[in-house]
């Protein structure tokens, strides 16, 4: 499944809400599991991870209404470590949570770009739409501006140029002509020079369509004599590497690509915690359950048995509560 088709399809989604809600007794009982010493935290994890993202705003609402106080800020200060982290994304809602996460990308000393060019490189142009519109009303500046601010050279130029969103397939029409031609260009721009133009890499790789594209990487491979993901990696490095990487993998398969970030967030040394939560958060009412299958094929193993293996406590409880059953 290529990105450009992934709507929210059914039974992609993990976390599907309670189907006899109401707000006001979820509401009481994340407030007892807060009041007074200490906190009831398998509570917490027992609403907050089996509400949708819409439901959890109502008991945001009711919260405030019958107890006078923010219910993402009561969490904060009950909670700790990675379990907040996590439980504080699932209170964001889905654009602002992905705003957040670039603004924290920017922020402060260095630049995380591999969270920039992640969430750029798989989202759609309307959901980038609504990430900007999001960005601009809670830090009061424009996203487009901040990245060309924080990033320089080609790196920003692709990031820039992903951002427009003009990847989108909408007819899914494909000029063959085209895709040879844009092969050529390809291959004229980097095997066959000294050095590489790249410019023309990105053009190609940030404008056209996916169905498009899917054509030109096979036209490639026949010019070439390698994959277009060889030629990139012998080509470029770097920042600006990864990023035409993941939009070449976001292309050919968007649950693969999600499923490749969840595996390397958590095999060897160390969690890489924020990617690990980021991803569950945001595709857990999208795609994961087809992430979760993609996982499987490529590494053997399940998603739910490396979070076992890599987290403990109420963290790992409350993940495996979102990535839901194996079956």
């Amino acid at each position: 499944m290529a990105w450009w088709k992934a709507w929210v399809e059914q039974e992609g989604i993990t976390v599907k809400g309670s189907s006899h809600f109401n707000p006001d007794p979820d509401a009481e009982t994340l407030y007892k599991a807060m009041k007074g010493i200490g906190t009831n935290e398998q509570a917490i994890i027992d609403v907050l991870t089996k509400r949708s993202n819409a439901q959890r705003q109502q008991i945001a609402k009711s919260f405030k209404a019958q107890f006078g106080k923010d219910l993402t800020e009561t969490l904060q200060s009950e909670l700790s470590g990675k379990f907040e982290r996590l439980i504080v994304a699932l209170m964001y809602p889905p654009y602002r949570f992905e705003a957040k996460e670039l603004h924290d990308a920017m922020k402060g000393l260095g630049t995380k770009e591999g969270v920039i060019i992640e969430i750029l490189a798989s989202r759609t142009k309307n959901q980038l739409r609504e990430i900007m519109k999001a960005y601009e009303e809670d830090y009061g500046s424009s996203l487009e501006e901040d990245i060309r601010g924080d990033t320089s050279g080609y790196l920003e130029r692709i990031l820039v140029c992903l951002l427009q969103g003009s990847r989108d397939d909408v007819s899914g029409f494909v000029d063959p002509g085209q895709a040879v031609q844009d092969a050529q260009d390809l291959y004229a721009a980097g095997e066959k020079i000294h050095g590489t133009d790249e410019m023309k890499f990105i053009t190609i790789l940030c404008t056209r369509s996916a169905t498009h594209l899917m054509r030109v990487f096979e036209e490639y491979e026949k010019i070439a004599g390698k994959s277009i993901d060889d030629s990139i990696q012998s080509e470029t490095h770097g920042s600006l590497e990864e990023a035409m990487l993941t939009v070449v993998k976001c292309t050919r398969n968007l649950h693969s690509y999600f499923a490749e970030r969840l595996y390397y967030a958590l095999k060897g040394a160390g969690t890489r915690d924020g990617t690990l939560i980021r991803n569950i958060v945001s595709r857990s009412e999208i795609d994961l359950n087809l992430i979760k299958c993609q996982f499987t094929k490529m590494y053997g193993k399940t998603l739910s048995s490396m979070i076992v293996g890599d987290t403990s406590g109420d963290y790992k409880n409350a993940l495996l509560n979102l990535v839901g059953s194996d079956s």
